[in-house]
């Protein structure tokens, strides 16, 4: 498993993890970061990795 977790001072809003890892990650009322699931595999990891890697703020670190 791989856990996700997310530095909400790094967060501007860009919504880039939202939009391509729905599963995973969410938007709050002003568009920024939401973690949906903490702890991932599979597909669900495979999201992540994708939000993590297209944060430009480096918010997203997933870790083993």
């Amino acid at each position: 498993m791989t856990r996700v977790t997310f530095d909400a001072d790094r967060c501007t809003g860009h919504g880039r993890c939202y939009t391509l890892a729905p599963d995973v990650f969410d938007a709050d009322e002003v568009g920024h970061c939401v973690v949906l699931v903490e702890e991932v595999s599979g597909a669900l990891e495979a999201q992540a990795v994708t939000g993590e890697q297209n944060c430009p703020e480096q918010a997203i670190t997933l870790s083993r």
